[in-house]
């Protein structure tokens, strides 16, 4: 993490033309790769990734039953728990000693991270009601959503574009990508949806894996207190 950053500072504003040479130029996608490499990640640490998918599962459960902020405090718990795997992979891909402690981490990203959930949300939703096509584009057009949150404490609308952006350049081949990341929670649901538990984490490890081949990571940052 930055240092001097707050769980309830807004993030900042990061020059665009970081991405620009990225966006304008593409890229290469290897949905293949992503997943076997992701798997690499899940498999230096298993123990750790089953343990915090547990935790997350169980904290679901304990706030799908409120009746009216069950959604809202769902979404403000859920996606720093969610940002807590890509801080641990972050740290992985930076040769970094981890602690099980560090999953947490994603909480130091709180405000940007809420926003960016509940507004992608909102527009993921009215994408589906309307057409369905346009709610599916936004799906995987902000697959790197988290992920420049947590590299580069950007502020959530910024994230949002940037990932739009840059996802767009070669929306099919990650669109098979995701499609890709269905069929293998899908395959963890009809293990008894206890295969989630290595399904989801292996996901994210996969996702975290195209954002650093695609996006690259920021030297600068800091995921460290």
């Amino acid at each position: 993490m930055e240092q001097g950053a707050q769980p309830f500072d807004f993030g900042r504003k990061v020059d665009p033309n970081t991405f620009e040479k990225l966006i304008q130029d593409g890229y290469e996608v290897d949905p293949s790769k992503y997943l076997k490499e992701g798997w690499e990640v899940f498999k230096s640490r298993p123990g750790e990734f089953i343990v915090f998918s547990v935790i997350i599962f169980v904290v679901i459960g304990l706030f799908s039953r409120l009746d009216f902020i069950g959604p809202l405090a769902t979404t403000a718990v859920i996606s720093p728990l969610y940002a807590g795997f890509i801080v641990v992979i972050f740290m992985l891909f930076k040769g970094r000693e981890v602690q099980f402690g560090d999953f947490f981490k994603g909480f130091n990203y709180f405000l940007p991270l809420v926003l960016a959930g509940i507004v992608s949300g909102i527009l993921v939703g009215i994408g589906f009601a309307l057409l369905l096509l346009p709610g599916i584009y936004l799906a995987v057009s902000y697959m790197f959503v988290s992920m420049l949150i947590v590299d580069y404490r950007m502020e959530f609308w910024q994230a949002m574009e940037t990932s739009r952006q840059i996802v767009t350049k070669n929306w099919f081949s990650l669109f098979v990508f995701f499609l890709l990341l269905f069929v293998v929670n899908l395959l963890g649901v009809l293990a008894l949806g206890i295969g989630l538990l290595v399904t989801i984490p292996l996901s994210i490890c996969s996702v975290c894996v195209a954002y650093r081949d695609i996006v690259g990571l920021h030297e600068a940052g800091e995921l460290t207190t």
